[in-house]
């Protein structure tokens, strides 16, 4: 029994699926499950991740009522949750959340399209930009703070926002505060 218990706890633990999803839908469908009861602020958004990469993520937003705004677009703020899924999906993804403690500091939205049917929120970075911006800032200082800027498009290719996503990061062994 403690056996089954374990497969299971790691069959679903966010980092293991994370890794599996690149390549297979079925625990692409696992991880957005998952997903969906772990952030439960996000589930009735119906965001869905439908591809994720070594460094990069992209968020389908539907076109349904509960997105909407008072003139039937998708409301700014179900935008605004996307982009931060979204960049705080990747930072989780490159770095060791045993080792590290992201939290999100400030967020800067711009919007340039009104969303009138399904959008897709896009968010990447490279292995330099971590090393640039997260990895030797830290090795000196005891926290640091980077900017996500990330892009939402409607199913037209129609430019929606543009994000600024404020995190800060430390290393839990630099967390004074208990989590």
């Amino acid at each position: 029994m403690y056996k089954l218990k374990e497969n299971l706890a790691h069959m679903f633990d966010p980092a293991t699926l994370m890794v599996k999803a690149r390549t297979s839908k079925k625990h692409l469908s696992l991880l957005n499950f998952g997903l969906a009861r772990m952030i439960p602020f996000n589930k009735p958004h119906g965001f869905r991740i439908t591809e994720i990469g070594d460094g990069s993520v992209k968020i389908y937003i539907p076109y349904k009522r509960t997105n909407f705004n008072h003139i039937k677009g998708i409301h700014a703020c179900a935008l605004a949750t996307a982009s931060e899924y979204s960049t705080g999906l990747v930072l989780l993804n490159k770095l060791d959340p045993k080792k590290y403690r992201i939290i999100m500091q400030k967020m800067e939205m711009e919007y340039h399209y009104q969303a009138k049917m399904h959008s897709e929120v896009n968010f990447a970075l490279t292995d330099e930009w971590l090393l640039e911006n997260v990895i030797n800032p830290l090795a000196t200082s005891e926290k640091t703070t980077v900017i996500c800027e990330v892009k939402a498009h409607d199913s037209e290719g129609n430019h929606l926002t543009t994000g600024k996503i404020h995190w800060q990061i430390k290393a839990w062994d630099k967390v004074r505060t208990k989590a």
